[in-house]
């Protein structure tokens, strides 16, 4: 079976609605969801075939402010 690659970031609070809108603009680019509402930690679920698409996104975010502190962890659902 196979997984998605997982990625967490801190969004910023203001630009929430934002991120997840055009992420979701971009069909089956990305799963998105908010992880921790108090810290605005956000958890992404990408395809690994999608990472360099997502990658270039969440670098463009990143040079806006909007996204900080993106993190390629090991996907907490395989466990």
């Amino acid at each position: 079976m196979n997984y998605c690659l997982y990625y967490q970031a801190y969004v910023v609070p203001s630009q929430c609605w934002f991120l997840a809108a055009t992420l979701r603009s971009h069909e089956h680019l990305a799963f998105d969801r908010t992880l921790d509402v108090e810290k605005s930690i956000f958890e992404f679920f990408v395809p690994s075939v999608n990472e360099p698409y997502f990658l270039e996104l969440m670098q463009y975010y990143q040079e806006k402010g909007i996204v900080k502190n993106l993190q390629k962890l090991p996907n907490r659902l395989i466990e």
